[in-house]
């Protein structure tokens, strides 16, 4: 059933709004080549500084993100003015098609009229969306409990995501109404991902291991084991295959798929076509191996992320209920057994005579990447009990 009684329609309750929409114009003129280099530079730069500036008013957290795999294709950085990323723009434009393509809305988009205020309609959709998860986000704590930011420090950081997502919004249609190259979502998104590979690979930032000082990156700490080290060969190795930090075997396999999606890029299929009014014409329209690209891979995150975002709003504000609570104490629950019955069988397969489990790069990444699949409160718990587990072991 659409949403439409008689000359009533959906679309037609968004012209109203549709004069106090933030928009950017379309060009009256071709942009030239340069022009659009200089404004997709410029959007990047605005992306690149928001990435880069704290939110005002938070109580800083020391608990692990749970949302640290999902960044990279959201395009957000924690704690900054992008905390939300592309988020509100995905999700926005989800539900929107999916609400045309079922017909519950009537869009007709050969009417230039009809696509102007179905953008009108995502655009709306974005900016609510935009802002009930800075809401959302501040009231369920991932700032700090409401106690101890305040009011109106709570206030303040829900207008720095709501402002910082309408940037977001006329970035992306700034690329898209041509005056830059591309779609802005895909620009962000290769941007954070380009980032996130070159800080990784020459990081100069240095850390503590068990073995002594190594710098982050993974090109920088070749060179520091092959100069430190006196056993080149063992240098190189640990170079490859060090758990601590990234490792050239990281770079390299990102590389390889680099190159592996580069050349799958190529394969098409040519569907033979035939035009009506023209008899014996006939030509082919190709069809690339990825036509869908990372669109299906994006969606995911985007549904993924809102729904573990909102069972935890649910957990922070309904302890007692059963439904919020049952199934994230079980999870946390079976987890923690497993890692216990994984600690007791590597203590029965050591030797009687040593009396402790031998420290080994498996436990290593067992300490560190357990407490990111739990909520911050319940990692903390569980940490400390693995911690007394192992102590006792």
């Amino acid at each position: 059933m659409s949403m439409q009684s008689g000359n009533l329609r959906f679309l037609n309750l968004i012209k109203p709004v549709m004069c106090i929409l933030p928009e950017v114009e379309p060009p009256d003129r071709r942009i030239p080549f340069k022009e659009k280099i200089l404004w997709t530079s410029i959007s990047l730069f605005v992306f690149l500084v928001c990435c880069q500036i704290p939110i005002y008013g938070i109580v800083t957290s020391k608990s692990s993100d749970p949302f640290y795999w999902m960044r990279v294709i959201l395009a957000s950085n924690r704690g900054t003015l992008m905390e939300l990323g592309i988020s509100p723009i995905i999700t926005s434009g989800m539900v929107m098609q999916l609400l045309a393509g079922s017909r519950i809305i009537d869009v007709d988009q050969t009417l230039k009229e009809d696509r102007a205020l179905f953008n009108g309609a995502q655009k709306l959709f974005g900016l609510l969306i935009t802002m009930g998860e800075a809401v959302a986000y501040v009231m369920s704590g991932m700032y700090g409990s409401l106690r101890d930011i305040g009011a109106g420090n709570a206030i303040l950081i829900i207008l720095q995501l709501f402002f910082a997502g309408i940037v977001v919004i006329l970035l992306d249609e700034l690329m898209q109404k041509g005056y830059g190259m591309g779609s802005g979502i895909s620009l962000f998104i290769a941007t954070n991902i380009c980032e996130s590979i070159i800080w990784k690979a020459f990081s100069p930032t240095t850390m503590q291991t068990g073995k002594g000082t190594e710098f982050e990156g993974a090109i920088v700490a070749t060179f520091h084991f092959m100069v430190s080290r006196g056993d080149k060969l063992m240098a190189l190795k640990e170079a490859f295959y060090r758990q601590s930090a990234p490792n050239l075997t990281n770079l390299f396999a990102t590389v390889l798929v680099f190159f592996i999606v580069i050349y799958f890029q190529g394969f098409k299929v040519d569907l033979p076509v035939k035009y009506q009014k023209v008899r014996g014409q006939q030509g082919s329209y190709p069809i690339k191996l990825f036509y869908t690209s990372n669109i299906p891979i994006i969606l995911q995150t985007a549904l993924v992320s809102n729904l573990y975002f909102f069972s935890q709003l649910l957990y922070r504000r309904f302890k007692s209920n059963m439904l919020a609570n049952g199934k994230r104490q079980s999870s946390a629950v079976s987890q923690f057994q497993l890692v216990v019955s994984h600690t007791t069988s590597r203590h029965q397969a050591a030797s009687p005579t040593s009396g402790r489990i031998p420290s080994t790069p498996w436990s290593t990444s067992l300490l560190c990447s357990y407490p990111v699949r739990s909520s911050p409160s319940s990692g903390l718990k569980f940490r400390v009990l693995l911690r007394e587990t192992l102590r006792s072991s």
